[in-house]
């Protein structure tokens, strides 16, 4: 591992408290970070290292209960707070003498900030020499709020950074459950052949989430679930599920490969908006048990809000591979419970010559699960015991923490230490971007147009009825459904 400084642009933020600090103390533990380096943590705000080591203790305490006290204390000894306010330049002179004077073999700049923050940010990096070739920027998304917002922000980017300096981060890809899937697909020659149209029914990728806004209202409100959720990692993933085999696993040949996915994408055109997408918003309900409130009681949610927290759409890709194969894309907050998979739906036999169980859905399907636990769950039938010939599904399991009993990295963890290896196969490329941008945007201009507000459904539902009845269209029905 490389000498280096992270500069996390926005350390007194969410991200970098919940997510960022708590994935390098990680790496940290396991003895992955140089010896040497460093982590800058910045905010607007006049504070000392002191002092914003023990606002993070606080707010990491439940995560160090098994930590050896030695092991944090070691930890701090890396960090140090320097105030950077955007809209003050003497403070990034300040940044960029304390960094440039150690002369560290990597430096990473992590913009955990509000995207409009991201052009200014890089040009005092510019204009500072925090451009170096040996400094890698990472960018959170959304990168934008429509494409032409996107294409300015990567255009500005690019006047102090090139593109292969350019690290934007989606963390779904860190998954060790999504990367292997890549070992499914093209590392045994099982579900290869049957990976295509001919046997595949349908394909169900659902990311659904249990939280509200939790305080990100007037963020959220501005956002929604389609430009949150479904422009990056959803289409992220159906990439992964479809793209062909790469060449290798360079960097370029995977990504070459999921951008030819995106530009096979049939575009959703505002005619069949109605009938090919859902968007709900959640109501009062209970989540375990508990109340909730409606998103319009939300604080910092207008009372008027027609935003959406949920999205479904029937998704298709024209290409010889998937013709004809329905791909169906499902987010939102509030839902029953926190879960992230994605379930291959394969078609049934030519020829039925045992008694089927009763039901719509195939009885053969794969179960990729991301969140909360990862694992890969293959389902099928076999005889049922006794002296009837009668079929009864059963499962081959894949619990990744039993199966393999070693250290497994978080998606975080393991996408800081790619930037930090100059390994950008796992990251966004700027064209991936306006593919997903150019699908969806007709969307999200189909909603803002129409004057029916978003389907409503109770916090702590799998959604709108409207969901089920996307699929039910095509005589399928949602995983958790069967």
């Amino acid at each position: 591992m490389p000498d280096f400084d992270m500069v996390l642009v926005g350390g007194t933020g969410d991200l970098a408290r919940r997510k960022l600090l708590p994935a390098l103390f990680d790496a940290h533990r396991a003895g992955l970070l140089h010896p040497a380096a460093r982590i800058l943590a910045t905010g607007s705000h006049p504070s000392t290292t002191e002092e914003y080591v023990a606002t993070l203790e606080q707010g990491m305490r439940p995560g160090l209960e098994h930590a050896p006290p030695g092991d944090w204390a070691s930890f701090v000894a890396r960090l140090c707070y320097v105030q950077a306010d955007a809209r003050q330049p003497e403070h990034f002179d300040a940044l960029a003498r304390k960094v440039l004077s150690r002369q560290p073999e990597v430096v990473v700049c992590y913009l955990a900030t509000a995207p409009h923050l991201f052009v200014p940010i890089c040009e005092q990096f510019g204009r500072t020499g925090l451009n170096q070739s040996n400094v890698r920027v990472v960018l959170e998304k959304p990168l934008g709020h429509d494409l032409d917002s996107n294409e300015a922000i990567n255009a500005a980017v690019a006047r102090y950074f090139a593109e292969e300096q350019i690290y934007r981060i989606d963390h779904y890809l860190g998954k060790e459950s999504v990367q292997n899937l890549m070992a499914i697909r093209f590392g045994n020659a099982l579900f290869e052949p049957l990976w295509r149209r001919e046997w595949v029914q349908d394909v169900q990728i659902t990311i659904a989430e249990e939280l509200g806004v939790e305080g990100r209202g007037d963020f959220y409100d501005q956002t929604g679930a389609l430009r949150d959720m479904v422009q990056n990692h959803l289409l992220q993933l159906l990439c992964m599920v479809a793209m062909e085999p790469p060449t290798s696993l360079t960097e370029d040949a995977v990504r070459d490969e999921k951008i030819k996915i995106l530009k096979a994408l049939k575009p959703i055109t505002p005619q069949e908006v109605a009938e090919k997408t859902v968007r709900g918003q959640y109501r009062a309900g209970a989540i375990a048990g508990k109340p909730v409130p409606g998103y319009l009681e939300e604080p910092g949610i207008a009372p008027d809000s027609r935003t959406e927290t949920f999205v479904a759409i029937k998704a298709e890709i024209a290409n010889w591979r998937w013709a004809g194969v329905p791909f169906y894309l499902r987010t939102g907050k509030r839902m029953q419970s926190r879960v992230a998979e994605i379930v291959i739906h394969f078609r049934d036999v030519p020829h039925a010559i045992f008694p089927r169980p009763l039901t719509l859905s195939p009885q053969n399907r794969l179960v990729i699960r991301l969140q909360p636990e990862e694992s890969i769950r293959l389902y099928f039938l076999v005889k049922q015991p006794g002296d009837t010939v009668a079929l009864t599904p059963t499962s081959l399991d894949l619990d990744f923490a039993n199966s393999f009993k070693v250290r497994r990295a978080g998606a975080y963890e393991r996408l800081l230490l790619d930037v930090i290896r100059g390994r950008l196969g796992l990251f966004v490329r700027r064209d991936e971007q306006v593919q997903a941008w150019r699908w969806v945007e007709p969307i999200i201009d189909t909603w803002a147009d129409s004057s029916l507000p978003p389907k409503p459904y109770t916090a702590g539902t799998w959604g709108p009825a409207a969901s089920s009845a996307l699929l039910s269209r095509d005589d399928a029905l949602w995983h958790e459904e069967v």
